[in-house]
């Protein structure tokens, strides 16, 4: 006979069961496990690098992973990749965070201690473009968005140009310059980079990197990662797009700047708990696709896709320097969106004009935007 606790039991637990109606999402819930092995749509879509799939070999990484807690400070694999990343940048300590623009937010928020004042960055930047206004509502200052004369990459000139002193009591002060490297695919050379820190420095400014794509730039020979990152009192880098890992960057600077940005990240919800899960994903990402040469060979594509498309006639928004190919499509009579409707039609994905290639884009894929391209510019004459 049950007693009425062990009836009261017995109904909670009943309530815990999968309803039948649920039983088939359920079971193809566990057969997307497949997709660790298999690129599907990933090896067709141009659109960003952050389509890039994680690996089996990523996945190994989590299943061995420690299971500490990284708010605690506790966790080996967490710890272990910052140390790692900190010394491969020359620098002192790094912050494991969830994505670029939470390692954008807390670099700035970081760095600047009050208003008045203002960041100054060009006017392309993911910072301005992507993160949803953080800048004003994380760290109150005022973003001075500046055009490059070149059309390419901010110099020392135009740094000057724009830079606030605060002077006069109606200025917002500059007292930030966050560069990105690279931007669009074009690399800013070391020689300007280390020209506006130096000069920025003199000044009294400290320099916040986006190097979410410094990987790229790094792969294609502009100089090495401690060479970049020397220029600037911190760094954002991401694990997550063209490297391939499921999730993740990570902030790097001195000591005392990540010790700031720690506490910054928790405010915003950033702390986490079991971090080992998605920081042995990302140790994978840098040791196979980074120090691995994917990132070179992927650049090989880039330039090849960009000859085929200058051989036939087309024009290039930017040089091809890294990974991204920006096709001029105003000589021809096809605008973003067609290309994207004519895309999908042949299995490829693109965003628009520009076209990003990741070490797991396919052989067919190329094929198909050959055939498209040619369909392009046979029918549009320049």
């Amino acid at each position: 006979m049950k007693t009425s606790s062990t009836s009261s039991m017995t109904c909670q637990l009943e309530g815990l069961k999968t309803p039948a109606s649920m039983n088939g999402k359920m079971k193809g819930a566990t057969e997307t496990i497949s997709e660790w092995s298999e690129l599907g749509s990933t090896a067709f879509d141009f659109r960003s690098d952050t389509v890039t799939r994680p690996t089996k070999q990523m996945l190994a990484a989590i299943a061995a992973t420690t299971l500490q807690d990284d708010d605690f400070r506790e966790d080996p694999t967490t710890l272990g990749l910052e140390a790692w990343i900190a010394e491969m940048m020359g620098k002192e300590a790094a912050l494991f965070v969830i994505s670029g623009t939470m390692g954008n937010q807390l670099g700035v928020r970081a760095q600047l201690k009050g208003p008045p004042q203002s960041v100054l960055c060009d006017t392309r930047s993911h910072l301005v473009t992507h993160e949803a206004g953080g800048v004003a509502s994380l760290s109150g200052a005022m973003v001075n968005c500046v055009s490059p004369a070149n059309g390419l990459y901010l110099t020392q000139a135009d740094v000057e140009a724009h830079f606030n002193r605060g002077t006069l009591i109606t200025d917002c002060p500059t007292r930030l310059i966050v560069l990105e490297i690279p931007l669009g695919g074009v690399i800013m050379p070391l020689a300007e980079c280390r020209r506006i820190s130096e000069w920025a420095r003199a000044q009294g400014t400290t320099l916040h990197l986006d190097g979410a794509r410094l990987w790229e730039a790094v792969a294609a020979g502009a100089g090495s990662l401690c060479d970049y990152c020397s220029c600037f009192d911190s760094i954002s880098l991401c694990f997550s797009k063209g490297l391939g890992a499921p999730i993740g960057s990570v902030l790097v600077g001195s000591k005392a700047l990540t010790e700031q940005a720690r506490w910054v990240r928790k405010s915003i919800g950033g702390g986490m708990r079991q971090a080992g899960v998605v920081c042995a994903a990302a140790r994978v990402a840098v040791e196979d696709t980074f120090l691995g040469g994917q990132l070179q060979r992927a650049h090989a594509r880039a330039r090849d896709i960009a000859t085929f498309w200058e051989t036939h006639g087309g024009r290039l928004i930017y040089p091809v320097e890294t990974n991204m190919v920006w096709l001029d499509l105003k000589p021809v009579a096809w605008d973003p969106e067609r290309l994207i409707r004519r895309g999908a039609e042949l299995g490829l994905s693109f965003m628009g004009a520009r076209l990003v290639v990741h070490y797991q884009i396919s052989d067919d894929a190329i094929s198909r935007l050959q055939g498209l391209m040619r369909e392009i510019l046979s029918a549009s004459p320049i």
